[in-house]
């Protein structure tokens, strides 16, 4: 025990230590006293830098007007290297390197007595003449990065974390170029680093505190490791919950704990968590989640997985997340694990969205002029209690096409399509779909419908000043000559997605609205074979609410600094099915559409009526932006009112307040 401590006692006294560091000497200022130091080297190495740089001719032909931003290091030997440049001229490129060249050499940069490298960030306007003003204002704008090991990671491949809280911030900072694929997500941290916004706009965000404890609380990892050509980050994750909702239950509340290494070697990144969670939600998820009786286990916890009973029927999940991304050149990346995909510019979903929990998939992204070419392969699973056999779950295979095409400056539009099939219809993935380049839906027709499922879609969107429209339509299944009829002819299945995101709204900075619209047909994402509908872990891969209803959304965020706000309301109605016989209207994605009522008179929301109201408001402070660890409370008001009982849902209000303390990376869809 003696030794515990002692260890302990130690691992403390290292971490609260003042650690001796020195900032790198330039040649002019070495008889300058050390707090001036790396101001004096900021200032100088721009001076000379803006003194020698001369820009390009195919820049000045083209009259570029814009800001360049360079991440160079000071090595332990003193030496320049350039880590990144944010600019598409390659003779720009040459140009900063060389003007590096010139440049004398500095004295390192020292941590407790040895020399070591450190990192910078140089932004300068182009052209140099007709931008002089700015120049100046930037005379000091050299930035040191707060945490090293976080630039190297805003220029990895890897995957940033998605959820719809950080990307209306980096949203905000895309809107300033003329144009760009946003659909697909997540978004790769070298794809966006070209817009240095977003890496200034985390680094002002940064605490300036000088102690180790209040630098790895506040602003940086908990353990990192960089070289020359690898970097390591190591994280704990947290979502500790507490809450109450106003049924008989005691109490709410959720106790993840995970932990998070990522990294990268060379062009090579990788990241891999292991979350260890139980937990008790509002009453109408856990009734809802306990209902969907998956073969083992205690009910699917909704976007994460099987879990197994603890307690009193509460829920036991463990999830793991973990993948590698290669990025083999500017034009094409490569990914391999287990996570989520989302293809969209909203917060929901028609085509493929982040609802159901993670899964096994190969991911391809080609980038090129005007275009971006994604290729998704997933493997899922088929959870349910009929379909499991010989031991195992039925395993389901999904291929997936998007084209994005920036057709304007303002204009952007995709293509989609995407088949299922399992195991039952194909003993592996079929081979066809392996193919990047061909046109599911044909390759079904030529198989036949029992070979697969296949959708096709279309996305858009489109820039206004302030402002994007967006929208999406996903096509199931059409008769032609049915479908400009207005007999509501069952096979006409489809769905319409209508949007926008109003940026700094009504000039106020920093605030963001969206408003929704989504319309889905009854009986679309089904199937004649049950296991060949549009799922993976007993939900559904593209909206939370299945099909055969009408839905707004409207959500107001708002930012400053390290605070957050946000204001969430959901409206719609949906048609489920009666528990008083076997048919399907259409909003049971699991059931088979050959046990539909007729073929004629379908609409929304038809069969058993539900109205669904759904408003929640967060607020919270975000405790230390480079993991997005962050405190929050939330208030959750629920409005359920079906016409006739639903199995899994009981007709009642709803008021769930919760609060705690989590680091936000995935989202989480409670608006049912």
């Amino acid at each position: 025990m003696r030794k515990i401590i002692l260890l302990f006692s130690l691992l403390f006294s290292i971490l609260i230590s003042a650690q001796n560091k020195k900032p790198p000497t330039y040649k002019s200022c070495e008889n300058i006293i050390f707090s001036e130091l790396e101001k004096c080297f900021t200032e100088n190495l721009k001076k000379d830098f803006l003194a020698n740089f001369k820009a390009p001719s195919d820049v000045i032909s083209d009259k570029f007007n814009g800001k360049v931003i360079t991440f160079f290091s000071v090595s332990a030997s003193g030496d320049y290297s350039i880590n990144y440049i944010s600019s598409n001229y390659p003779s720009v490129k040459v140009e900063i390197n060389r003007v590096f060249s010139l440049l004398p050499k500095s004295k390192p940069a020292m941590y407790n007595g040895r020399p070591v490298e450190s990192e910078f960030i140089l932004p300068f306007y182009l052209p140099l003449n007709e931008n002089l003003k700015k120049q100046i204002s930037l005379a000091n704008e050299i930035v040191t990065p707060k945490n090293d090991t976080n630039y190297s990671e805003y220029n990895s491949s890897l995957s940033i974390p998605f959820t719809h809280q950080q990307y209306i911030i980096i949203n905000q900072f895309y809107r300033q170029q003329t144009n760009n694929h946003t659909a697909v997500k997540p978004y790769i941290y070298n794809e966006v680093s070209n817009y240095d916004s977003v890496i200034n706009y985390k680094a002002k965000l940064y605490k300036n505190v000088s102690s180790k404890i209040g630098k790895k609380l506040w602003n940086d990892n908990l353990f990192s490791v960089k070289g020359k050509d690898y970097w390591v980050t190591i994280n704990p994750i947290f979502d500790l919950q507490l809450g109450k909702d106003n049924s008989d239950i005691d109490y709410t509340y959720n106790n993840t704990r995970a932990l998070n290494v990522k990294g990268a070697i060379g062009k090579l990144s990788f990241s891999t968590s292991f979350y260890e969670s139980q937990g008790r939600f509002a009453n109408y998820l856990n009734e809802y989640m306990h209902s969907l009786h998956a073969a083992k286990g205690n009910g699917v916890v909704l976007g994460r997985g099987i879990s197994k009973k603890f307690k009193n029927n509460d829920f036991d999940y463990p999830v793991a997340e973990a993948y590698i991304s290669y990025a083999a050149n500017k034009h094409f990346n490569l990914q391999f694990g287990n996570g989520k995909n989302f293809i969209g510019d909203g917060y929901r979903s028609l085509l493929l969205s982040d609802v159901a929990a993670p899964y096994t998939f190969a991911k391809i992204s080609t980038n090129f002029w005007k275009l971006k070419y994604t290729n998704l392969w997933m493997w899922m699973d088929d959870v349910r209690i009929g379909s499991f056999e010989n031991g195992s779950n039925l395993r389901k295979y999904m291929a997936s096409h998007h084209l994005s095409i920036n057709l304007t400056k303002r204009l952007n539009v995709g293509l989609f399509e995407s088949t299922v099939t399992n195991q039952r219809s194909n003993s592996n993935i079929d081979i066809n779909f392996l193919n990047p380049v061909i046109f599911y839906r044909a390759v079904e027709f030529s198989r036949g419908s029992k070979s697969g499922n296949a959708i096709v879609g279309l996305n858009a969107k489109y820039k206004l000043n302030n402002a994007n429209i967006y929208g999406q339509f996903v096509l199931d299944e059409i008769t032609v000559k049915q479908f400009f009829k207005s007999d509501g002819y069952w096979a006409n299945k489809f769905g319409i997605q209508l949007g926008f995101n109003y940026y700094n709204a009504f000039k106020i900075k920093n605030l963001s609205l969206l408003g929704e619209l989504n319309m889905v047909k009854p009986y679309t994402y089904s199937h004649k074979d049950s296991e060949l509908n549009y799922s993976h872990y007993y939900q559904p891969l593209a909206h939370p609410w299945g099909s055969n209803f009408v839905e707004f959304v409207g959500i107001a965020r708002y930012n400053k600094d390290r605070w957050f706000g946000n204001l969430k309301f959901v409206a719609g109605k949906k048609g489920f099915d009666f528990s008083t016989d076997d048919l399907s209207y259409g909003g049971n994605i699991f059931s088979s559409y050959d046990n539909r009522p007729n073929d004629f008179g379908n609409k929304y929301y038809q069969g058993n009526t539900a109205t669904i109201f759904n408003t929640d408001l967060n607020i919270g402070y975000v405790i230390n932006p480079t993991t997005n660890l962050q405190i929050f409370g939330n208030l959750s008001l629920r409005h359920f009112k079906p016409n006739q009982a639903v199995p899994f849902f009981n007709k009642e209000n709803t008021t769930w307040f919760r609060f705690g303390i989590k680091t936000d990376v995935f989202n989480t869809y409670f608006d049912l």
